[in-house]
C-alpha cells in the first residue's frame, strides 16, 4: 500500500509540472484563439536562462528563478505578441499553427546560439544535453519523510508553485475585470472592441501570463529534463494532453489533468508488467491518452468534421497573365537546373545536395494536397515517409523483388493514411494537428521501435533503382528522375484541382455546412486526400532511403515533419512550385552555413523566423510575390488611365462650356474654382463615371431620385453630436459607402431606412469604428474621431448594439454585464427575466433575452450615442415592443440614436428624423412628418 502511495505522491510532483505548462498554454488558447505550439520552447528558454544566472554568474537559485519566471518570461511573451501573435490572431490556422510551430524551432535554437556567443567572453558554461542544472531549492536538495514516502525539497518546492499558479490563474480569469476582457476577448473579439474592451491589450496581458506560466514549467522541470530541447518539445505534447481534458477553456480541470497524467505515467511504470514487452510504451502512455482524449471529447457541435483550416483560397494574382507568362519562370528555371546538373560530373557533391532537395521536395508535395488543398494541417507527413521506407527495407529484406518493395512500402503508407484519416474525420481545426502530432509520436516511441520492423539501430539496406542505361547511384539520374515524378505528381494535383472531387474538397474547405447540404460527401472528399499526401509522403520516404542507401527508424523523426511543413508553408503551400522552393531550401541552406563555418544554429533561426512572416502574409512568399506585382501591374493601368483622362480634358472642358455656359478653359480659373470642381470628380468616382462626364452631365437621375429637403442641416436645436460628413468606406475593393452625410443630436432618434445593400449596416460599422474609412470624417462632439479605433469610441460613448444579438455566448449573463458595467445589481431591478438566468451562459438564452441583454446595459450607464442595426430582428411582435420602449427612455435621458430597421412601422413611429439610404448614399434626410407613402416605396424598391 505504501508503495502505491509512492506512486501516487512522486506522480502528484510530475504532474504539477505539467500542470502548470499545461495552464499556460490553455490560458493563451482561451485567451487570445491561437494554439502556441511553440509553449515548450518558451518554456526551454526560462530553463535555459536560469542555468546560466546560477551556474555561470553565480545568482542564488531563488534570484535566477526570480528574473526568468518573473522577467524575462513575461517580457518575451509581450515581444511576441508585438512580432508575432496579434497578427497571427487574425489568420487563418494554417498559418497559425506554422507559425507557432517556427517559433518552435527558433526560440531553442536562438537561446542556444547567444550562449554560443557569450560563454567565452562572461565565463559562461555551454548548454547542451548534458548538462545538469539545479532545482530552485536547496543544494543538495532536503530529503522528507510522509508515511513511508520519501520526497525532497524540490519536489515540495515543485508542487507547492505548481498549486499557487493554478489558484491564481483561476482567480484572476474568473474574478478580475482582466480576466473576463480576456475571456470576452476570445468569445467574440468584434463585439469585444465595441464594447470598449482593447482586444490587443486583452492579449498582450495574456501572453505575458502564459509565457510566465511556460517559464515557470521549465524551471520546476529543467533538473529532470536537463537542457534538451527536444524533451521540452514533448513535455508540450503531455502538456496539451491535460490541456485537451479542459478543454482548452477550464484552467482547474486543466490543472487537475496533468495531475492525473503524471499519476497513471508513474502507475504505468510501476505496475504495468505488459508494457515491458513493448518497448516505449510507458513512455507513450500520455500520447495515447492525448488521442483518446481528442476523440472523446472533441464533440459535434464543437466541430467542422475533418477541416483544419475553413478558409477561402486567396485571390489568383496571376489570372491576367496569359498561361505562357505565368509558366515562363518556372520553365526557365528548369532548363537552368537540368542544364546545370547535366554538365556536373557523377561525383559532384552539389549535385548530391540538389537531388536531397528534390526527394525533399517530393515529400512537400505532400503538403500541398493535405494542407494547401484540403486545409489539413498533418504534423504525420514525416511518419508516413518513414512507413513507407521501413516497409520497403523490410519487405525487401525478406526476400520480394525491389519493385515490389517500393509498391508494397508506397500502399502501407497510403493504408496508414486512410486509418489516420477515419479517426481524425471528427476532428477539427487545430484538434486534427493535435491528433496528427501524437499519432506521429507515438509511431517514433512505439511501432518504429519494433527491432522486427525496424531492424533496430542498423536498419534495412536499400538497392539503388536501375534504369538499364544507368541507376540512381548517379546523382544527376536521381535529379532527372525526381524532375519528372514531382512533374507528374504535379500534374495530378492541378487536373484535381479542375476536378469535380477537387470543386468539392474546396467546397468543404471554403463553406462546410453549404457543401453538406449540397450532397456532397465531406468523409470521402477528406479521406481522399489524407489518402493521396500519405502516398506520395510515402514515394518520397522510399526515394530518401534509396539515395541514401539505407533507412532506420530514426532517419525521419516526427520533429523533421514541422520543419518540413514551416519550410514549404513560408514559400506557398497551395503550390507545388511552392513545394519544390521549400525542398531546394531546406537542403541547399545547411550546406550554405556549413560551407561558410555559420552555425547550425543559425538555420534553424532562420527557418522558425521565416514562420512569423505568416503573421502578414498567410500564403507565403510565392503569393506574396505575385500580389506584389499585381499591384504594380494594377498601379501602371490606373496612371495609364490617368493619362488618357488629361489627354480628353481640353475637349471635355470645351464641351463644357458650349453645354453649360461656363469660362472657356484657362480663362478666369481660379484655385476656388477647382476646389468647387472637386467635389464633383469624387463623386463621379464613387459612382464609377468618368470625371469628365459629371462635369459634364451632373448627377444621374438616379441619384437625385427622392428629392427634398435636408433640414437637418438648418434645423433648429442643438448642434448635432454625432455627424459623418462625405464618408466613404468599403471591404477591400468594393466600395460601398459613396459619400455619406447624416448627423444625430443629443435626444434625437434617427431613423436610417432603405433596402437590402443600401449600405445601412456598413454605416453603422464605420459609425461605431468597425470599419475604416476611405475617405471623409466622423465627429463626435466636435471632435474628429475618424482615426479612433472602435474600443476607443466605445469609451468615449459610442455603443454599437450590432445585427443579431450583441452577447458573449459563452460568457454568463452576469459577466456579459460587467463587460460594460461596474455593478449590473440595477439592471436586474429593471430588468426581473435577467436576474432569474445571470448565471446561465449568454448562449442558452432566447433571441428576445439576448436582445434585452444587448441593451439592457445602456439602460444603466447611458452611451452618448447608442447604434442599434436590426434591433427587432427575429424577435417576437411583444419582445419588440418592449426593446422600442428602451430606446423610447433613453432618448428622454438625452442619448442620441442611430436606428437602422428593416421594419420600417416600426422605426417611424419612433423617429425623429428620417434618412432614406440607396447604392451608398443618403438620399433624402427630412423630419418624420414628410414621410409618405410614396417616398418609402421609392425609397424600398427604387420607383420614382
Amino acid at each position: 500500500m505504501s508503495e502505491l502511495f509512492g506512486y501516487i505522491v512522486s506522480g502528484l510532483v510530475t504532474g504539477a509540472v505539467f500542470a502548470v505548462m499545461a495552464s499556460g498554454l490553455t490560458l493563451s488558447y482561451s485567451a487570445t484563439g491561437v494554439f502556441n505550439f511553440a509553449h515548450g520552447a518558451v518554456g526551454f528558454l526560462a530553463a535555459l536562462l536560469f542555468f546560466e544566472l546560477n551556474a555561470g554568474l553565480g545568482l542564488a537559485a531563488w534570484q535566477a528563478g526570480l528574473v526568468a519566471v518573473g522577467l524575462f518570461s513575461p517580457l518575451l511573451g509581450y515581444v511576441l505578441h508585438r512580432a508575432m501573435f496579434r497578427g497571427l490572431a487574425q489568420a487563418g490556422e494554417t498559418a497559425q499553427i506554422v507559425g507557432t510551430i517556427g517559433l518552435t524551432i527558433a526560440l531553442p535554437a536562438l537561446g542556444l546560439w547567444t550562449v554560443d556567443l557569450v560563454a567565452e567572453p562572461f565565463g559562461l558554461p555551454r548548454a547542451d544535453a548534458t548538462s545538469l542544472p539545479r532545482g530552485l531549492g536547496p543544494y543538495p536538495a532536503v530529503p522528507f519523510t510522509f508515511g513511508g514516502v520519501h520526497l525532497d525539497s524540490d519536489q515540495l518546492i515543485t508542487f507547492g508553485f505548481a498549486a499557487l499558479a493554478a489558484a491564481g490563474l483561476w482567480a484572476f480569469m474568473r474574478h478580475t475585470p482582466y480576466g473576463l476582457r480576456m475571456r470576452a476577448s476570445v468569445d467574440r473579439r468584434r463585439l469585444a472592441t465595441l464594447r470598449g474592451i482593447d482586444a490587443d491589450a486583452s492579449s498582450a496581458v495574456a501572453w505575458m501570463l502564459g509565457s510566465a506560466l511556460a517559464g515557470l514549467a521549465g524551471v520546476l522541470a529543467v533538473s529532470t529534463l536537463g537542457l534538451d530541447s527536444t524533451a521540452f518539445t514533448v513535455m508540450l505534447s503531455v502538456s496539451a494532453t491535460a490541456a485537451v481534458f479542459g478543454r482548452l477553456r477550464s484552467i482547474p480541470w486543466t490543472f487537475a489533468a496533468g495531475l492525473g497524467l503524471g499519476v497513471v505515467q508513474n502507475l504505468v511504470a510501476g505496475y504495468a508488467d505488459f508494457a515491458e514487452d513493448v518497448t516505449g510504451l510507458r513512455t507513450a502512455v500520455p500520447v495515447i491518452l492525448l488521442f483518446a482524449g481528442l476523440i472523446l471529447l472533441n464533440r459535434s457541435r464543437d466541430r467542422v468534421a475533418g477541416s483544419a483550416a475553413e478558409d477561402a483560397p486567396p485571390p489568383d494574382y496571376l489570372a491576367d497573365l496569359p498561361p505562357w507568362r505565368r509558366r515562363l519562370p518556372w520553365a526557365l528555371g528548369l532548363a537552368a537546373l537540368l542544364g546545370w546538373t547535366l554538365t556536373r560530373s557523377a561525383d559532384d557533391f552539389h549535385v548530391s545536395v540538389v537531388a536531397q532537395g528534390l526527394v525533399l521536395a517530393l515529400i512537400f508535395c505532400s503538403f500541398v494536397v493535405v494542407t494547401g488543398i484540403g486545409g489539413m494541417v498533418n504534423l504525420a507527413q514525416a511518419s508516413f515517409a518513414s512507413m513507407a521506407a521501413l516497409t520497403c527495407g523490410w519487405a525487401f529484406s525478406s526476400g520480394l523483388p525491389f519493385p515490389v518493395a517500393i509498391l508494397l512500402g508506397v500502399l502501407g503508407a497510403t493504408a496508414v493514411g486512410v486509418l489516420v484519416a477515419l479517426p481524425a474525420l471528427r476532428l477539427g481545426g487545430r484538434i486534427l494537428t493535435l491528433a496528427t502530432l501524437a499519432l506521429a509520436l507515438l509511431a517514433d516511441q512505439v511501432l518504429f521501435q519494433i527491432d522486427a520492423f525496424s531492424n533496430g539501430t542498423i536498419g534495412w539496406p536499400l538497392p539503388a533503382i536501375g534504369l538499364g542505361f544507368a541507376d540512381t547511384t548517379d546523382p544527376r539520374v536521381r535529379v532527372v528522375l525526381l524532375l519528372v515524378l514531382i512533374g507528374l505528381v504535379g500534374l495530378l494535383v492541378r487536373n484535381l484541382e479542375r476536378s469535380a472531387s477537387g470543386r468539392a474538397v474546396l467546397a468543404v474547405r471554403s463553406a462546410p455546412a453549404a457543401a453538406t447540404t449540397s450532397g456532397i460527401s465531406a468523409p470521402r472528399a477528406k479521406i481522399m486526400l489524407f489518402a493521396l499526401a500519405s502516398g506520395i509522403a510515402g514515394l518520397g520516404g522510399v526515394l530518401f532511403a534509396i539515395s541514401k542507401g539505407s533507412i532506420t527508424a530514426t532517419d525521419l523523426p516526427a520533429s523533421a515533419g514541422f520543419v518540413w511543413l514551416a519550410v514549404v508553408v513560408l514559400q506557398g503551400v497551395r503550390r507545388i512550385g511552392g513545394a519544390v522552393l521549400g525542398g531546394l531550401i531546406a537542403a541547399v541552406f545547411p550546406e550554405l552555413l556549413a560551407g561558410w563555418d555559420v552555425s547550425a544554429h543559425v538555420g534553424a533561426i532562420l527557418f522558425g523566423v521565416g514562420g512569423m512572416v505568416l503573421a502578414k502574409h498567410p500564403d507565403g512568399v510565392l503569393a506574396q510575390l505575385a500580389e506584389s506585382r499585381h499591384r504594380r501591374r494594377v498601379a501602371r493601368r490606373r496612371l495609364d488611365g490617368a493619362a488618357a483622362v488629361q489627354r480628353e480634358a481640353p475637349a471635355v472642358t470645351g464641351e463644357e462650356t458650349s453645354v453649360g455656359g461656363a469660362r472657356p478653359a484657362g480663362e478666369g480659373t481660379s484655385e476656388s474654382g477647382a476646389r468647387a470642381a472637386a467635389p464633383h470628380l469624387g463623386e463621379a468616382r464613387a459612382v464609377g463615371r468618368h470625371p469628365a462626364e459629371a462635369l459634364v452631365a451632373g448627377p444621374r437621375p438616379e441619384e437625385g431620385l427622392i428629392a427634398g429637403p435636408r433640414p437637418a442641416e438648418g434645423r433648429a436645436g442643438p448642434e448635432a453630436l454625432f455627424r459623418l460628413e462625405n464618408v466613404v468606406a468599403g471591404y477591400g475593393d468594393v466600395m460601398v459607402l459613396r459619400g455619406v452625410d447624416l448627423a444625430v443630436r443629443p435626444g434625437e432618434v434617427v431613423a436610417l431606412l432603405g433596402a437590402n445593400g443600401a449600405g445601412k449596416s456598413t454605416t453603422c460599422a464605420v459609425a461605431a469604428g468597425d470599419l475604416p474609412v476611405t475617405a471623409g470624417r466622423v465627429i463626435l462632439d466636435g471632435v474628429d474621431v475618424t482615426s479612433w479605433p472602435a474600443h476607443r469610441r466605445a469609451r468615449a460613448g459610442v455603443l454599437l448594439a450590432p445585427e443579431g444579438r450583441g452577447v458573449f455566448p459563452g460568457l454568463t449573463v452576469d459577466e456579459n454585464l460587467r463587460t460594460w458595467l461596474a455593478d449590473p445589481a440595477p439592471v436586474y431591478g429593471r430588468l426581473p427575466q435577467l436576474a432569474r438566468r445571470r448565471g446561465i451562459a449568454a448562449g442558452a438564452l432566447s433571441g428576445g433575452e439576448q436582445q434585452l441583454l444587448t441593451l439592457a446595459p445602456a439602460l444603466v450607464r447611458p452611451p452618448r450615442v447608442l447604434i442599434a442595426d436590426e434591433p427587432s430582428l427575429g424577435l417576437a411582435p411583444l419582445v419588440v415592443e418592449q426593446v422600442f420602449e428602451v430606446f423610447a427612455e433613453l432618448r428622454e435621458r438625452g442619448v442620441a440614436l442611430l436606428l437602422v430597421e428593416e421594419k420600417a412601422t416600426s422605426a417611424l413611429e419612433l423617429a425623429d428624423t428620417v434618412v432614406f439610404m440607396r447604392l451608398g448614399r443618403a438620399i433624402w434626410t427630412g423630419p418624420r412628418a414628410e414621410v409618405d407613402g410614396a417616398r418609402l416605396t421609392a425609397a424600398y424598391l427604387g420607383v420614382a
